[in-house]
């Protein structure tokens, strides 16, 4: 057997031994100081009973790890092992016990996130001096100046509250400021400029403060900086060119600036540049050539700006891109799928599979993941293009679910199971619709956010975008979970539309407003569940193609001839039932319209004309000829006979009409009333004697216009049309702004004809239609070329009449040299060479020279190629006046050179007219041509 012996330790392992344990020991004591002092330390007393004040003023309460109550710093609170930021340490506080010879502790970090907890920061917390980081959330009222007293403090982060009201200036005190975090706030007014004196500031987070104006030039000084985000806050201004001299930026983030264009020049020295988002921001130039020495580059997201080029080769395995200023199918003359058969319904599941609604509705399945700058053409029938990217979240599938029930959902709940989700602007597009008028069906429900009305953090989730209808914008600012009065509640929202080129746009356009990050990262822009389109009307055309292959024929052809049949044997018996009441009904009709409308007689009219006598002839149009009268009272007036009959009924004609005469003001034609007889239709308007704006500008009379008389009549006729989009109920879009659409009174004051007249026409039978209502030369080229029709085509229109008032000439005239034949390619030259005055008008004496150049460089604005970059009549108004400031055109104006389009608008006055038209075309082989 064998025997194991223990050793007994020999003198010398004893003393190694105890080596070893002193050594340890040693670490321990280097490593964990804190600890050790912590336990001899007690924390300064007012700060003990500062934050126990604050603790119950917030209704807070302590995780048992944290001895917030009794001695605060002790425990997890000096346990450097233990990470404050992790989502269980919450609230919590972090002590440094080193004060008074390790004797005393002061609280240095304060965080409460996320927690049911609410009320305003109070003044106790200026008690907590040695606080060096804030972090607390879901928080109201404002932001108090007695922040600016924490001297120490080097985080202040009170993102995802509901603070208002202004940032103080008081933070500029806070000198050891890193970083600063006030995003998803409802914060007013500008940034401090005294932001601008910190000078370790190297992280900024304003992203959806609500704050606006421009970046104060004083954070010119922050050359520590690394991080900005000021995306989501309506900033105006140019992007800051001082930017560029941060060269430790790692991280930049600009969206949705609304005045002010910016190139990408200031990126070029930013070599550490990882991340790299501007969008919306008025950027343009050319994208390679700004991003080529940006080696550290890693994402970079441009959309929604006016960029050209492309991503150079080398990076397009690198980056994370969305750099397509424009892609030629989400432009709505794009060519994709132009040829498809015609259709009067679509109905489409936005992101989820095909659902069967209770009605019998098929909603089609579009379960797809979409890209961050891709155009799908689904089917033969409709496409959908997404641009965004949701830079902080980490999943792929834009597409949000829920199990739960959708309340109001009763007769599809399942269209509401899945909702597509776009971080920036999502389009639908019907792509072989029957031309006529629609009902359009959205269906939505905010399944991605909790109940709005809980008093926890997460309830602050605001989810805010803009709704457009082929290209016009029909709500603003559309917040689901208010408008159907909570959270996983559905509501519907129907439109009416007329689809013209068999071409349907609905866009849903996230503005930068709302919330970006509750309940986490990434949870924002539009959210659609399902869309249906249908027909107000029952189509008549070939070419549908047919939806059931088993559908049998013979019975198809009898259920639509029998009831054919019969509908027409009804119509034979009406016809002459209505022959007989005729007469009755003219009076029935204009007695109903109230006393509102002054109707006159045919024979009134007619005496008024001398029996419209050709010497009354004072114009022609595609409206009809115009006569000038005289009532038997005295007035003058100017009869407009329209000379196509109306496809509206007596009642609606009418009822047009009273519509017209109520829109009245000082810069609009009055209409006194009309006369309706058989088919005779006759407006009666103000007879004004000093007649159009073309006829005094062009024509060889004696009528002369010095400087103060043309500027009053731009601002007049903005005037004007600021109340027909903005005023007036209904709101009107003119759709032929001209000069010679534009009367002088008997004191030179201008007055707008001949709007709201484009409603009473049928759209086969005279160019004022829902397809082209206008003159060539005045014509906005979205609306010419695709049928686009808003109130920008009125503001592109009166660009060109502001040009024309400036420079007395026409917007074409080929008998000038080459380069002067186009008056907008003309006027911006001049502006590129700083020659703007070059285009006044030689035979004026004497003008303003400051408000020539303000009414050039508005011009300009309002004759940009994207309608978006022009502004609405309202501003235009304000910065003739000077109220407002003149944003900088980014682009040549666009303009139609030819277009096989002929204007039936023609002039009495031509022959006392230069030969130079303004308002003609000739005519050419191709059907549109369009310069920029």
């Amino acid at each position: 057997m064998r025997t194991s012996w223990v050793k007994r330790p020999t003198f010398c392992n004893r003393i190694w031994w105890w080596s070893y344990i002193l050594f340890y020991f040693s670490i321990f004591l280097v490593f964990s100081p804190q600890k050790c002092i912590a336990q001899n330390a007690t924390t300064d007393p007012s700060e003990v009973r500062a934050l126990n004040t604050i603790f119950r003023k917030w209704n807070v309460q302590a995780n048992p790890m944290w001895n917030i109550s009794g001695e605060p710093c002790t425990g997890s609170a000096v346990n450097n092992t233990i990470d404050v930021e992790q989502k269980d340490n919450n609230p919590s506080i972090k002590c440094n016990c080193t004060y008074d010879n390790n004797s005393t502790c002061h609280i240095t970090h304060l965080r409460v996130q996320s927690l049911d907890a609410h009320g305003e920061i109070p003044e106790e917390i200026t008690s907590l001096k040695y606080l060096t980081k804030i972090d607390l959330n879901y928080f109201t009222g404002t932001l108090p100046a007695f922040i600016g007293n924490l001297s120490a403090l080097q985080i202040l982060s009170v993102s995802h509250n509901d603070f208002y009201g202004t940032i103080p200036k008081e933070i500029g005190n806070l000198k050891n400021l890193i970083m600063i975090a006030l995003g998803s706030n409802n914060f007013s007014g500008t940034l401090p400029p005294e932001l601008g004196n910190l000078p370790n500031l190297e992280l900024i987070y304003i992203d959806s403060c609500g704050l606006s104006g421009e970046i104060p030039p004083t954070f010119a000084n922050l050359r520590s900086m690394r991080v900005l985000y000021t995306t989501d806050s309506p900033f105006s201004g140019k992007i800051p060119d001082f930017i560029g001299n941060w060269t430790n930026l790692t991280e930049l983030r600009i969206s949705d600036i609304y005045k002010g264009s910016s190139s990408l020049d200031f990126v070029r020295s930013l070599k550490k540049l990882k991340e790299l988002i501007l969008r919306n921001a008025l950027v343009t130039g050319r994208i390679s050539s700004y991003i080529e020495g940006l080696k550290s580059l890693e994402t970079l997201f441009l959309g929604n700006n006016s960029l050209s080029g492309i991503i150079p080769s080398q990076w397009s395995d690198k980056l994370q891109n969305v750099v397509i200023p424009s892609l030629d199918c989400l432009q709505r003359n794009f060519p994709c799928n132009r040829d498809a058969p015609l259709y009067a319904n679509l109905s489409i599941k936005c992101g989820g599979p095909q659902v069967r609604g209770k009605t019998g509705i098929v909603y089609e399945a579009e379960n797809l993941y979409l890209g961050p700058a891709k155009f799908y053409v689904i089917d033969e029938r409709w496409a959908v293009s997404k641009v965004g990217l949701f830079a902080d979240k980490t999943g792929k599938l834009d597409i949000e679910g829920t199990r739960a029930e959708v309340s109001g959902a009763t007769e599809n709940p399942e269209l509401f199971h899945t909702a597509r989700m776009c971080p920036g602007s999502l389009r639908y597009y019907g792509l072989g619709l029957v031309n006529g008028n629609y009902t359009i069906t959205l269906h939505f429900a905010e399944i991605g956010f909790p109940n709005r009305n809980s008093q926890k953090w997460a309830g602050l989730a605001r989810r805010i975008f803009d709704i457009y209808i082929q290209g016009s914008l029909e709500q603003k600012d559309f917040e689901i979970a208010k408008e159907a009065g909570g959270v996983e509640r559905a509501i519907v929202k129907k439109f009416h539309v007329t689809v013209s080129e068999n071409y349907l746009e609905i866009h849903l356009f996230w503005a930068g407003k709302g919330t970006c990050c509750i309940p986490e990262q990434g949870y924002y822009g539009p959210l659609i569940a399902a869309i249906h389109v249908a027909s107000d009307f029952t189509p008549t055309f070939s070419g549908i193609r047919e939806t059931t292959q088993g559908d049998n024929k013979t019975g198809l052809i009898l259920g639509i001839t029998v009831p054919v049949v019969f509908v027409c044997l009804l119509l034979l018996a009406a016809v002459f039932y209505m022959r007989r009441k005729s007469n009755n009904e003219d009076e029935e009709v204009i007695l109903g319209l109230g006393p509102q409308q002054n109707m006159f007689s045919y024979t009134e009219l007619r005496a008024a004309t001398e029996d419209f006598n050709p010497s009354n002839k004072i114009g022609e149009g595609g409206f009809g000829h115009v006569y000038k009268g005289t009532l038997s009272d005295g007035r003058f007036v100017a009869l407009k006979q329209l000379s196509v009959a109306s496809h509206h009924g007596r009642s609606q004609f009418l009822s047009e009409i009273a519509t017209i005469s109520v829109v009245q003001h000082r810069n609009l034609v009055k209409l006194y009333g009309c006369c309706i007889e058989g088919n005779r239709r006759i407006l009666v308007y103000e007879y004004l004697e000093n007649k159009s704006l073309d006829r005094a500008l062009f024509g060889k009379n004696d009528l002369h216009l010095d400087w103060p008389t043309r500027f009053n009549i731009c601002a007049g006729t903005a005037r004007g049309l600021a109340y027909l989009h903005e005023e007036s109920r209904p709101r009107i879009v003119h759709r032929d702004i001209k000069a010679s659409n534009i009367l002088l009174d008997e004191v030179l004051c201008p007055k707008i004809s001949d709007f709201g007249l484009a409603k009473l026409y049928d759209d086969n039978k005279t160019h004022v239609s829902t397809r082209v209502a206008g003159t060539i030369g005045y014509l906005a080229p979205e609306y010419a070329l695709r049928g686009h029709l808003t109130e920008k085509a009125d503001v592109f229109g009166f660009g060109v009449v502001a040009l024309e008032i400036v420079s007395g000439r026409p917007n074409f005239c080929n008998s000038l040299d080459n380069e002067k034949i186009y008056l907008l390619e003309w006027a911006w030259t001049l502006y590129e060479n700083d020659q703007s005055l070059e285009l006044m008008d030689p035979t004026l004496s004497e003008f303003d020279e400051n408000e020539a150049i303000r009414l050039i460089r508005v011009a300009l604005l309002c004759t940009q190629a994207s309608p978006w970059l022009r502004p609405p009549m309202s501003r235009v108004v304000g910065m003739l006046s000077g109220d407002i400031e003149i944003d900088t055109a980014k682009s040549k104006p666009s303009y139609l050179t030819d277009l096989d389009f002929k204007d039936t608008t023609t002039s009495v006055f031509s022959s006392d007219t230069a030969d130079t038209s303004h308002s003609s075309s000739k005519q050419s082989s191709h059907l549109f041509s369009y310069s920029t």
